[in-house]
């Protein structure tokens, strides 16, 4: 069937499911929040960079360490509800761009006069496991996931899969004319000529013959 522009029902180009960005976006929403809550419950469980007690708000831990993680836990939450490429991809880059702060911030802290969140709490004979430790799941480790897992996010995203467009023909008018198939083959020009002038001749016969019948009638009378 011959197919128009105005056959198609096209979504918008930017239009995606909203089960694309899900996992991704829900565990940046896990790490985000961790990354910012880390600072005010580690403490507790012997966990942290200061001797500060649990829930101590200080200037480094909200540009370190709370700014990067909510900034993690809103691109999570973008990718998770978006439905279109925009909104997941603004998403994806702010998940980004908080992973690498998280990694570089402190190098940048007493240049910006932001403060800084200290040296690891670790003694015994494994302090220096532990340190390894503070640092990855604090900062190093935790930013460069959040990277990774905000630009895994960004290149699917960006790419329009054939499943995204749906095409859907309309059903034809009441009384409509009928569509044009170009799968059936047209009739050479020949045979329509022969078909329409074949049921005149035979008429014509019909008549010719009867007519000589009548007038042979009418002389032998």
């Amino acid at each position: 069937m011959r197919r128009t522009h105005s056959d198609y029902e096209r979504p918008g180009a930017l239009y995606m499911p909203r089960t694309r960005g899900a996992v991704t976006g829900l565990i940046l929403i896990v790490l985000g929040a961790w990354g910012a809550l880390i600072p005010f419950v580690g403490p507790i469980f012997n966990w942290a960079y200061t001797v500060d007690p649990a829930w101590t708000w200080t200037t480094a831990k909200g540009w370190l360490e709370v700014l990067p993680g909510v900034a993690a836990a809103v691109g999570g939450l973008l990718l998770l509800a978006a439905g279109n490429r925009a909104s997941a991809m603004f998403g994806g880059w702010l998940a980004v761009f908080a992973g690498a702060w998280f990694v570089v911030g402190r190098t940048f802290a007493a240049t910006l006069n932001i403060g800084d969140v200290g040296q690891p709490l670790a003694t015994g004979a494994q302090a220096d496991l532990k340190r390894a430790l503070l640092e990855v799941t604090y900062f190093t480790g935790l930013g460069a996931l959040i990277v990774f897992l905000g630009g895994a996010a960004l290149a699917r995203v960006a790419v329009r899969h054939a499943r995204d467009v749906a095409v859907a023909e309309p059903a034809p008018m009441a009384g409509g004319p009928a569509p044009y198939d170009e799968t059936v083959p047209a009739a050479p020009a020949g045979r329509l000529a022969a078909a329409e002038t074949e049921p005149r001749e035979r008429t014509g016969g019909f008549f010719r013959r009867h007519t000589g019948l009548f007038r042979r009638h009418h002389a032998g009378v």
